[in-house]
């Protein structure tokens, strides 16, 4: 497959492996795949990706998870040219990856979507978000972490891991987060794309997620045509950091099926 690049450089592409595009999830950056991109990118091309605002990534130009996932559809035009990729999005990023299979279907030769859901946010959930957006602009992301963090681990977690993830989470930008926030609120309902979804579908779910609990995971495989569903014991919502072992291995034998 040959490509240009910015610089007009043509060049040969002749790994047909299946390309990994990681969207992270709320509210953390790239950094939070490491466990994944750690084993998984010996076998496979693996692209993390900071969501727009987090991490070394540019404010957020538009709050609208449809803009965002146009942005990486532009990212993905730039690194892998017309190359399909298997888009992995957990929570956060499981909204982006399924509103770039509503708007880049050609995008895909499969998906992983973990510990997130297809449906818009209810009413009570709407205010409940912009209620943190508004206190994380005038308190900074301290104020919300510490309740937030409570809902992503299961209480069995090792603390390490959650003050990790604390540490992440804080050295994001208060706006970064709470543009996420009203992203994340005015999202569209994804329900009506899934049967629509022709890409080997990998759902993943920690069995103790409490924020996007199995059964947002089993709505999402019961309409998905070609979906696989995983369970993960002991797992919460953070079920990559929680259980990198599983939730790679069941990742990893997904890609080797493409």
């Amino acid at each position: 497959m040959c490509h240009a690049d910015a610089l007009q450089l043509a060049y040969d592409l002749n790994d047909l492996r299946p390309a990994l595009l990681l969207l992270h999830p709320f509210p953390f950056d790239r950094r939070i795949w490491a466990p994944q991109v750690e084993e998984l990118s010996a076998e496979y091309p693996v692209l993390a990706v900071d969501l727009p605002g987090f991490g070394d990534s540019p404010p957020a130009r538009s709050a609208s998870l449809d803009a965002w996932a146009d942005r990486v559809d532009q990212l993905l035009e730039a690194t892998v040219g017309g190359r399909p990729v298997v888009v992995a999005g957990l929570s956060m990023g499981g909204y982006v990856a399924l509103r770039l299979a509503a708007r880049h279907p050609e995008r895909l030769e499969g998906m992983i979507l973990a510990d997130t859901r297809a449906h818009a946010d209810t009413p009570e959930a709407r205010a409940g978000r912009e209620q943190a957006a508004a206190l994380v602009r005038s308190q900074g992301v301290g104020a919300i972490a510490e309740g937030l963090l409570e809902k992503l681990f299961s209480p069995r977690a090792e603390p390490g891991l959650v003050q990790r993830a604390r540490e992440v989470m804080l050295e994001q930008s208060p706006e970064a987060v709470a543009t996420a926030l009203t992203a994340m609120r005015d999202r569209p309902d994804s329900t009506a794309i899934l049967g629509q979804i022709a890409v080997p579908t990998l759902v993943i779910v920690g069995a103790e997620d409490a924020l996007t609990p199995p059964s947002d995971a089993e709505a999402m495989y019961q309409r998905i045509p070609r979906a696989w569903l995983v369970r993960i014991p002991g797992a919460g919502h953070l079920s990559n950091l929680e259980a990198p072992e599983e939730l790679n291995a069941a990742v990893r034998g997904f890609l080797a099926a493409l």
